[in-house]
């Protein structure tokens, strides 16, 4: 499997950049994708342990949470509140009484599965002005400084949780011994504290490329926050299929598995790298 593995991975790779760089509703519309197919592995997993979640009801609020992600951000957070709401009113009003645990996992196909990854919507759009159809935008300079924050934001991001990934795998395979937890027995605490450190390494070098105020430190901050944060999407996904019998959340991807098995690592990190930039960054500005 290791030649689809490759192939499969190069293409994927190069989609994500693609979309990255072009931003506007290419990028929307492809992580709408996304969701879609990711959130649909998340009730395979819910439905093997009998749960009977509002699949069709979720799904199609969560696209509306994603497309107000990218046209009004702000409005977003108030979609999240109004979309369980409604969730649970179909579930009240099904011919079968719905449990806790159907309850449960609905409102956790729309958190985890889409409010989480809609933060990568709110990221990729900080700063950039369209140049290009659709809202789209292409760098008329490839200067580092003269791209959008959005843009570069995200691809540091996602640099960081490839290191971290890499990293893991490569150093846990090497200098592996010491387990890191009984929920994927083949991670390692060797592996996790070589992944964290590779995410670092890139977030300190990111942040002095991109003129970070105090560089030194908010790069080593922010690769701490991906490092470790990619580490907990991937445990917790692993929780998932533990609980629910299977090695994989799919098989969409040759050699990789299923939606979730790539992108487990990306749940948790948009909203903390999403506040880390906005919030606190510019107020480190200050000093």
């Amino acid at each position: 499997m290791i030649w689809p593995r490759i192939i499969s991975g190069i293409i994927g790779i190069g989609l994500a950049l693609g979309l990255v760089f072009l931003g506007g509703w290419y990028f929307t519309l492809g992580f709408m994708v996304l969701v879609y197919l990711g959130q649909g592995e998340i009730f395979q997993l819910v439905q093997a342990k009998g749960i009977v979640p509002a699949v069709k009801t979720t799904l199609v609020v969560s696209q509306i949470l994603l497309v107000m992600a990218h046209l009004v951000p702000d409005l977003a957070d108030a979609i999240l509140p109004l979309a369980g709401t409604f969730i649970c009113f179909y579930l009240l009003f099904q011919p079968k009484f719905a449990s806790i645990a159907d309850v449960a996992a609905s409102i956790l196909g729309l958190f985890y599965g889409a409010y989480l990854p809609s933060y990568w919507i709110r990221l990729r759009d900080l700063g950039t002005e369209a140049n290009f159809p659709l809202g789209g935008y292409w760098p008329t300079s490839w200067a580092l400084t003269d791209l959008p924050q959005g843009l570069t934001t995200t691809l540091l991001a996602f640099l960081c949780i490839w290191a971290a990934d890499i990293g893991a795998y490569a150093f846990g395979r090497w200098v592996g011994r010491t387990p890191l937890s009984k929920i994927s027995p083949k991670k390692t605490v060797e592996g996790a504290l070589f992944g964290i450190g590779g995410s670092v390494l890139v977030g300190w070098l990111g942040a002095w490329l991109l003129a970070w105020p105090l560089w030194g430190l908010t790069g080593v901050a922010l690769g701490v926050l991906i490092g470790v944060s990619s580490l907990l999407g991937d445990l917790t996904e692993s929780l998932m299929k533990r609980d629910a019998g299977v090695k994989d959340s799919g098989q969409l991807i040759p050699g990789h598995g299923g939606i979730l098995d790539r992108t487990d690592s990306y749940v948790f990190t948009a909203s903390l790298v999403y506040y880390y930039v906005t919030l606190l960054l510019p107020l480190l500005s200050r000093f």
